[in-house]
């Protein structure tokens, strides 16, 4: 397997590639679940867990802030939705990050992701990702198709400029307008650049890890992301 996210102002291509040599399972992070995976690839191990439904059929990957992790916004608003939408044939893959706050390289792991759910028949995939990983889901939109859909919550701008590139694919984003890290002119700004299909959600009251949001959050992605992967279903069969 070899991603390759597109070519950077600073980098040659060859120097932007990573090839995949292995997929393994490893142990959970304690109190988790899932499935704990791992990535062994030429830039480095990738880790991962994995909710895998009973029919792979579609699939969502799930990125962290700058610091990485799984965790998420909520709390636990990834590990709750990936589990709920197992009902509904919906594999997801929370993913960690190799080199975090390093936008390029997690990029790279987010493809590496995208990739991984496609190899196990989750076709198509919606990513989402939160704070800095805000921005890499957009990136990582804008450099393949092979993505379907983006979530960006609470996002930074930096790295978020190709959000006008998604279209014609669809892209959600929210933020907290009491968001203090920040401020929530940035999904706006995103917004702006984006072109249709495009969706903006600001929360009263919330800050920058949606906890005082957290249902209505959790209700929106479980309206957006299935929708969203069912209509590119009917549009890109197969």
């Amino acid at each position: 397997m070899a991603v390759d996210p597109g070519q950077n102002e600073d980098q040659p291509p060859e120097e932007m590639a990573m090839v995949v040599h292995e997929v393994a399972e490893v142990p959970l992070p304690e109190g988790d679940v899932g499935e704990g995976i791992r990535f062994r690839t030429s830039r480095g191990d990738i880790q991962g867990i994995l909710h895998r439904s009973p029919r792979p059929v579609r699939g969502v990957v799930w990125v962290c802030g700058a610091r990485g992790g799984f965790g998420g916004p909520g709390p636990g608003t990834y590990q709750r939705l990936a589990e709920e939408f197992l009902s509904q044939d919906i594999t997801s893959l929370r993913l960690d990050y190799r080199l975090p706050n390093a936008l390029d390289e997690c990029v790279m792991d987010l493809l590496v992701g995208v990739a991984g759910l496609k190899g196990l028949g989750c076709r198509p995939v919606v990513v989402v990702g939160h704070s800095f990983g805000g921005a890499v889901v957009i990136a990582a939109g804008a450099a393949s198709e092979e993505i379907s859909g983006v979530v960006s919550l609470s996002p930074q701008t930096y790295g978020a400029g190709g959000a006008r590139q998604i279209s014609p694919r669809p892209i959600l984003l929210v933020h907290g307008k009491a968001d203090t890290r920040l401020p929530y002119s940035c999904a706006v700004q995103i917004h702006d650049m984006a072109q249709e299909p495009k969706k903006l959600v600001l929360f009263e009251g919330a800050e920058h890890r949606l906890e005082e949001c957290r249902e209505g959050l959790e209700d929106l992605l479980r309206e957006w992301i299935p929708e969203t992967l069912a209509a590119s279903a009917q549009s890109h069969p197969g």
